[in-house]
This record gives C-alpha cells, structure tokens and sequence, in this order.
C-alpha cells in the first residue's frame, strides 16, 4: 500500500516538475530577448512575464527578482559560448599558431552562424561590452573573459613573433576580433540586407573562417614586420 502511494506521488511530482523546468526556461528565454532589446535597466518584469505567458509572481519565485533573473541571462549566455575549456581543447588539437587561431575563430563563427532564435545571446553581451554592469564583471569577465583573453593574445604574440605585453599584439588581438564582434551586434536580418551575398548559414561557416583567418594573419603578419622594421622593442 505504501509502495503505491510513493509511486503515485512520484508519478504526479514528475510532470509538476517538468512544468516548473519549462516555465522556469520560457521565462529565461523571454527574459533574453527583452534584456536584448532593451537592456537591463529598461526592462520590467510586467512585459517579461506577459511575453512569456507566466504569472507576474514567477520572476520572484524562480530568480528572487529582476537581479537574479539578469545574472541568470548572463550565465545562460555564457554557456552558450565556448568555454575556456573549449577553446583550450580546440588550441591543444592544432599544430602551430596560426592554425590554433583558425580553430578559435571556427568556434565563434560557429555561434555566429548558429539558430538565429538565439540571437538574443549575443546582443546581450554585446551590451554588456559596451557598457558593463557589475554582474558582468563577475560572471563574464573574470570568470571566462580574461582567461579566454590570455589564450588569445598568447597565440597572436607567438603569430606576430612578438612578446604578449607589446603593444602591437594588443592592437593585433582587437583588429582580430573586430569583424566578429561587428556581426555580434548588428542583427541577422540586418547584416543579409546590407550584405546580400553574405552566408550566415552554417553551410558558409567553413568559408567565412578561412577568409576571416586569412584576413587576420595578412594583417597581423604586416604589422609585425612593420614594426621589426621600425626598431620597436
């Protein structure tokens, strides 16, 4: 007797959990696209919840309040990226430098080029970027962005032949990522209309990295010449 009354209750907690997961990810995922669209400080939790069909109560009982629910964004955002441990596995797998940077620059082209439901997910740290909130200082750039940055400007130093504290190694590891941080903010819609012959499909992925890590080592190969050729320390 006891054994059935366990497995009926086991029975009716299961989907009343599942129903707690979906909401609880509905919820998240309406939260993105607003954060995306309005930013943190714009946003209420009226228009979130609405859009999400939720009870105006559930951002309290799921998150403790729009805080909990941003920092929730952002960590939701930032496992959709590749990790540091990603980019270290890709790194380890590549011969030399500059086909450790190609391996790097397939990962985020690949989210580039990934579902456009989750765009949100790019525009949200491309905010942030441009203009921080302390929740990001902890959860995205201490916590992954300047160990992703050291990796980074290790292979860029080592491309360039030149140590990683030099100033051209800096400039080089921006004029890197610029072209992927330019796709990252404008829409996909927006870049296929401007750029009609574009490939944002994963189909073009392979395409856009070759031409994306040609683009960077022509660059970063000029540069460092130039400034062998200047004396420069």
């Amino acid at each position: 007797m006891r054994e059935r009354i366990r497995q009926r209750s086991r029975s009716i907690q299961a989907p009343a959990d599942a129903e707690r997961q979906d909401t609880r990810l509905r919820l998240l995922e309406t939260a993105g696209e607003v954060f995306a669209e309005r930013g943190p400080d714009a946003a209420t939790g009226l228009e979130i919840c609405q859009r999400a069909g939720v009870n105006g109560a559930a951002i309290n009982y799921y998150f403790d309040g729009m805080e909990g629910l941003y920092e929730a964004v952002l960590l939701e955002a930032r496992g959709r990226l590749p990790s540091v441990e990603m980019l270290s596995a890709a790194v380890a797998q590549s011969p030399d430098a500059p086909s450790r940077l190609r391996a790097i620059i397939g990962l985020v082209v690949g989210v580039l080029t990934g579902p456009t439901t989750r765009s949100w997910i790019l525009r949200v740290l491309m905010r942030e970027a441009v203009s921080p909130s302390p929740a990001a200082q902890r959860l995205l750039l201490e916590a992954e962005g300047l160990p992703k940055l050291r990796l980074f400007r290790a292979i860029v130093a080592e491309i360039m032949g030149l140590p990683e504290d030099h100033p051209a190694v800096a400039q080089g590891c921006v004029s890197v990522f610029a072209p992927c941080q330019v796709m990252m903010i404008i829409e996909r819609d927006m870049l296929s209309r401007l750029y009609p012959a574009l490939d944002l499909s994963p189909a073009g992925a392979p395409v856009m990295v070759e031409r994306l890590a040609a683009f960077a080592l022509g660059g970063l190969a000029a540069v460092a010449a130039a400034e062998r050729g200047s004396g420069s320390p």
